[in-house]
């Protein structure tokens, strides 16, 4: 009987702790999708392309450096993450990386000196619209040009932040509004589970 009541209380315990290693925000796909082939540049001149992801786990936001809220706000919470997830021992974190929808603007050296601002562990990445558009659309991401009244214009973007698994997969991704502890709790979930 008393090992009855032991059973019966550590089962009410888990049930109300909710699962255990199962992550609460991300969206995990059922099956990994690999990615096309692309060839981009990174932040420093060199070539970014699908084996890029090979071997690390990767956290990728599509945005751009004229982006006013949505852009630095993301990369200012996974830059946060990643400094309070890396402070607890034998912690690892994704390379997180910025892959920019506007490379009209957005060269490798405009590039470096924006992804400096969110600290190590930043690859900011550009390249031509055709290439750009081959990881896009494999991923799901929408990107078009909005003008402004004054001859300028944004970009129109969704702000999912994709997770790539070491084998260079399309793993699951972080639907917007994003915040820091969704990040904190799940990520080191989705990568003891590869």
């Amino acid at each position: 009987m008393i090992t009855a009541f032991a059973g019966g209380a550590v089962f009410m315990d888990l049930a109300l702790q909710g699962p255990r290693g199962v992550p609460q925000h991300a969206t995990i796909l059922p099956q990994p999708a690999a990615l096309p082939q692309f060839r981009l540049r990174d932040h420093n001149g060199t070539d970014f392309n699908k084996e890029s992801f090979d071997d690390r786990w990767s956290l990728v936001f599509f945005g751009f450096t004229h982006c006013p809220d949505i852009c630095p706000a993301t990369l200012q919470q996974l830059a946060v993450a990643r400094s309070r997830v890396l402070q607890e021992a034998e912690s690892s974190f994704p390379n997180i990386v910025l892959i920019s929808v506007d490379p009209e603007r957005d060269t490798p050296e405009v590039l470096a000196a924006y992804v400096g601002h969110f600290g190590d562990g930043v690859t900011g990445v550009t390249g031509p619209l055709d290439e750009l558009r081959k990881l896009t659309s494999s991923l799901g991401i929408f990107f078009e040009k909005s003008f402004r009244d004054n001859d300028d214009y944004g970009v129109d973007h969704s702000a999912v932040v994709i997770v790539i698994n070491k084998s260079a997969e399309f793993h699951g991704l972080f639907s917007a509004p994003h915040n820091i502890e969704h990040f904190i709790g799940d990520i080191p979930l989705i990568m003891e589970s590869n």
